[in-house]
């Protein structure tokens, strides 16, 4: 595959890229939360997955509404409405990872420790509420998750966003590294545009709502960070088929983007 390119941060999207939140955990969560505030709405799954392209949850919530006949009229009660919806939500969302222990993607924990033990550092550049991040981490992570990070960037530390790139701006500002320094994992086309508009190079690992979705300047795409086959480009086979995505395998995806100059 060609020299390597040392990378210094690994940047982590979260729903659909750490785990496999959005159709098991937040759509079930906004169920509850329809139930519990005596809507007779539900997301079924193919709904929530056109939602996904409305990037937040409120947002999401308030995109939904305009649909809705039986929503309030007035926007400052659909907001109002909304802003209640999503904040029990948020409660329903957390005791569903407690209970059920929302398990993380197979192969994501392999690479945090390789983080870990070969001295990268390692972000979260998510548009997900700092208290959804926390209660997932903790439950896999320990009491003490966020020290496994050197910056986190959440919902409620941006102005705009994904698709923007604000959100991986601020990442690359508190680790004070340039974008070529970092990769970027995620699994949305919305998640690769921010990273790119922010020249951060992206390899992404499909989830189950963006299985069939277009993908454009992705360094790496493939099925999960479990699995060596399937990966465009091709990574080298291994003895041990069981082997994960590591960090060798980011660095090369990242030095052939050099050769082709696909980020300028």
């Amino acid at each position: 595959m060609g020299a390597s390119r040392r990378v210094h941060a690994v940047l982590w999207d979260v729903d659909g890229t750490l785990a496999e939140t959005e159709r098991d955990g937040h759509r079930v969560a906004f169920n509850l939360a329809f139930e519990d505030l005596g809507l007779p709405w539900r997301w079924e799954p193919a709904r929530y997955g056109e939602l996904l392209h409305v990037t937040g949850g409120r947002e999401r919530l308030l995109h939904d509404m305009v649909s809705r006949s039986d929503a309030p009229a007035l926007a400052g009660e659909r907001e109002a409405l909304a802003q209640a919806l999503h904040v029990r939500k948020n409660q329903r969302y957390a005791e569903l990872v407690r209970s059920a222990r929302l398990p993380l993607r197979d192969g994501v924990l392999a690479l945090m420790h390789e983080c870990r033990e070969r001295g990268v550092r390692m972000a979260v550049a998510t548009t997900t509420s700092r208290s959804n991040l926390a209660v997932l981490l903790q439950v896999h992570l320990g009491a003490g998750w966020n020290r496994w990070f050197d910056a986190l960037v959440c919902g409620e530390d941006v102005q705009r966003k994904k698709p923007d790139p604000e959100v991986y701006l601020r990442a690359l500002q508190a680790l004070a590294l340039s974008p070529l320094q970092t990769v970027a994992i995620e699994d949305s086309p919305g998640g690769v545009r921010a990273a790119r508009a922010a020249h951060v190079p992206v390899v992404v690992t499909r989830s189950a709502y963006f299985a069939d979705a277009t993908i454009e300047g992705a360094v790496a795409i493939g099925p999960g960070l479990h699995d060596r086959r399937g990966w465009r480009p091709a990574l080298a086979a291994s003895a041990d088929a069981a082997t994960p995505v590591g960090l060798d395998d980011l660095e090369s995806w990242c030095a052939q983007m050099d050769s082709v100059s696909q980020f300028g």
